[in-house]
């Protein structure tokens, strides 16, 4: 009997990423549903459109981050008053922010500065560059934006959680002004992604990309990219990865980027 056809596995069949039987199961499911045949086109559309965007972004240097101090954590105040310095260089600095959970009372930058691994300066680019792509994708889309709306996000919860093997669950932003549209789930690198959506009384829309892709990182203090017109704040915590996204100023980014933190890691 054949396994029902997710949204995920749509977009797993768009990136040619489907076991060979699965896309055959796939594409009979298509061949009989018109209409969903037609949106798996527009995601196809969407992806070559997002891959001459941003391709080009590959072939160009990594900048060299700043990895997070090595000097164990102190206590959890500690620890998010060093990553909200991190946050505040992020704002100021172009392109890649500095790590600085963690840092010792009295230590200068210039001790703390050390030259991130390859593997973690790919990992932190490419958090950001998907999260840019699946936010530039999903969040103009005004019939689907998500698989699961807020109004169901006990259920949205239990059903990522369980996908991802990991307890998640969205930040609430009403004090801010933005209000939790629904989450969908996402194919990664190498397994499930969750992307949580939001909007604003405007109708600007912000989303949340959770990755539990980052085992071989060490934790980061906030870092900062641009793509295309898409702004992205991120962060590594233990395995998880954290990019929140949007087409706003670099500073109302940050200051949502800086409650979604506090709420993801509890009272500091």
């Amino acid at each position: 009997m054949n396994l029902p056809v997710t949204e995920a596995d749509l977009h797993a069949y768009v990136d040619g990423v489907l076991p060979a039987a699965r896309a055959a199961e796939v594409a009979a499911y298509l061949a009989e549903r018109p209409e969903e045949a037609a949106r798996v086109r527009a995601y196809a559309a969407q992806n070559d459109a997002m891959h001459r965007l941003f391709d080009p972004v590959l072939g160009e240097p990594v900048p060299a981050p700043m990895a997070a101090a090595t000097t164990p954590h102190r206590n959890r105040h500690w620890q998010w008053q060093a990553l909200a310095a991190g946050l505040a260089i992020a704002l100021v600095s172009g392109g890649a922010g500095w790590g600085l959970r963690g840092a010792a009372t009295g230590q200068s930058l210039a001790r703390m500065e050390q030259q991130a691994p390859a593997y973690q300066q790919a990992a932190w680019s490419g958090l950001a560059h998907q999260a840019a792509i699946a936010h530039a994708v999903y969040s103009p889309d005004v019939r689907r934006p998500v698989e699961i709306r807020a109004d169901q996000e006990d259920q949205l919860v239990t059903w990522l959680s369980k996908r991802m093997g990991s307890k998640i669950r969205p930040p609430h932003l009403g004090k801010l002004g933005y209000e939790l549209i629904g989450g969908r789930l996402l194919p990664g690198a190498s397994g499930p992604v969750a992307q949580f959506m939001y909007h604003d009384g405007a109708g600007q829309r912000l989303t949340l990309y959770v990755s539990t892709e980052q085992a071989r990182n060490k934790n980061t203090g906030f870092r900062f990219a641009k793509e295309g017109d898409v702004n992205v704040f991120y962060w590594i915590d233990g395995k998880f990865g954290y990019a929140l996204s949007a087409a706003v100023d670099k500073g109302e980014l940050a200051r949502v980027a800086s409650a979604v933190y506090e709420q993801l890691e509890g009272p500091v």
